[in-house]
């Protein structure tokens, strides 16, 4: 039987862009650029190379996003993964970590699976608790925070690095992982590979197409919210030392007024 593998991918902001929020005090997409989440290309990396180890395996990537967030499934689709699933619907605007975790665990309930993998965590939102989420919502064990993943005999087994410790972890299949960015670069799409991933099938589907009502989802269904933001200040000018003879005593005077020493 084949082992079916699904990768969830977000399609963030471009961190290099002016990233700022709208009205709503949501994310602005559309005044800057986007793309597939960095830390989601490790996922799709160790979901690729998990495929190639096995027998028979099948990748497939999910989204939650809107029209534009398409392309990060063509990332991941040029990579190499099979096929996507795009979850869009205009009563999705304002979703948080709760309800992507609802609609997510549908998709793959949908889509059928015997292992998810995440990133560690999204580079707009960097949250980093939505493969426990989805973990809790499909009533299946998680092992996270791998940076190293591999499955054999129905399991899926890694290492997770601490601050103070290493550990090894294993869980019997379905299970939900994620990785980190220790766990291998992940690899550059060829020309054939962006070729063949215009022939690659993309399911659309929407909130009623997984049987969710728009009042658990989007801002009205959030269980947070930003009350209130403001714009980086700008950066003041610093402390300039002109060393006449005595910098280095004006500069031990500045360190310690900072509590630096």
């Amino acid at each position: 039987m084949s082992l079916r593998i699904v990768v969830c991918v977000k399609y963030v902001p471009d961190a290099t862009g002016d990233r700022h929020f709208a009205e709503d005090l949501t994310t602005d997409r559309d005044a800057v650029d986007g793309l597939l989440s960095e830390l989601d290309e490790y996922a799709v990396e160790q979901a690729l190379q998990i495929a190639e180890d096995a027998d028979d395996a099948e990748v497939t990537v999910v989204t939650v996003g809107p029209e534009d967030a398409n392309d990060a499934l063509r990332k991941a689709l040029s990579m190499g993964a099979d096929k996507a699933v795009h979850v869009e619907d205009d009563d999705l605007h304002g979703t948080d970590a709760m309800g992507t975790s609802l609609v997510l665990a549908k998709a793959i309930e949908h889509t059928g699976y015997d292992l998810v993998i995440c990133g560690m965590a999204s580079t707009d939102g960097t949250m980093g608790v939505l493969p426990a989420l989805l973990a809790e919502r499909l009533g299946v064990p998680q092992v996270t925070l791998l940076s190293e993943i591999s499955v054999a005999d129905g399991k899926v087994s890694g290492r997770r690095d601490g601050d103070a410790a290493t550990e090894q972890l294993e869980a019997a299949l379905p299970a939900v992982a994620s990785v980190t960015d220790q766990s291998g670069e992940a690899r550059y799409p060829s020309f054939k590979g962006i070729m063949a991933a215009k022939k690659k099938p993309v399911e659309s589907l929407d909130l009623d197409d997984l049987d969710i009502e728009a009042e658990e989802v989007g801002l009205e269904g959030a269980w947070t919210k930003v009350d209130e933001a403001a714009a980086r200040p700008a950066r003041t000018a610093g402390t300039v030392v002109k060393d006449e003879g005595e910098g280095g005593k004006q500069l031990a005077e500045f360190l310690a007024g900072q509590k630096f020493i």
